[in-house]
């Protein structure tokens, strides 16, 4: 709760736009020479008049943050159930991957602030665009956390430690 406070001591710039809404690596298909992003109705579980709300465009792009914490984590998960490395090499596995969901969504970010870079969309300062992305990341891995509660159990570690992260430090994730 303290996270979210700091949003009644400084009023968040940029502009709502109408959003993907569920953006994520499942949403985003490789066709060989480019990428399409599909499935634009937005997250499932909300309603519709939910979905049609205009956000920040950081939104989508805290889908994509989290969508490659999840892919290190399946990974992770697959690299020991099917015993390619040995669960006493688990901590290194973590390390690696940990690196590069760092390195990767560094790099999206990087290009995806590059690309916006003088418009009006996001937020006028550095100060408040870590502040309205960190709290956009925070919402989704509450989100995340009662979707797993209720859909994958065995699952439900991965938003806990992203939300323990997000806790723990304001830069994490790649943040500017």
């Amino acid at each position: 709760m303290d996270a979210f406070r700091q949003l009644l001591a400084n009023p968040l710039t940029g502009e709502r736009i109408r959003c993907h809404g569920d953006l994520h690596l499942g949403q985003v298909l490789r066709t060989g020479t480019d990428f399409v992003i599909v499935d634009f109705e937005g997250e499932p579980a909300r309603s519709l008049v939910e979905r049609r709300l205009k956000r920040s465009p950081l939104h989508d792009v805290a889908g994509m943050l989290r969508s490659y914490d999840y892919a290190r984590h399946a990974a992770a998960r697959a690299i020991l159930e099917r015993g390619i490395i040995g669960h006493a090499k688990s901590a290194a596995i973590d390390s690696w991957t940990a690196f590069w969901r760092a390195w990767v969504s560094s790099a999206f970010l990087r290009a995806y602030l590059h690309q916006l870079e003088g418009s009006t969309l996001l937020p006028r300062t550095r100060a408040d665009l870590q502040l309205t992305l960190h709290l956009i990341l925070l919402e989704k891995g509450v989100y995340e956390l009662g979707y797993e509660l209720n859909n994958r159990p065995d699952w439900v570690s991965i938003p806990i430690r992203g939300i323990l992260e997000l806790l723990g430090t304001e830069k994490a994730w790649g943040a500017p």
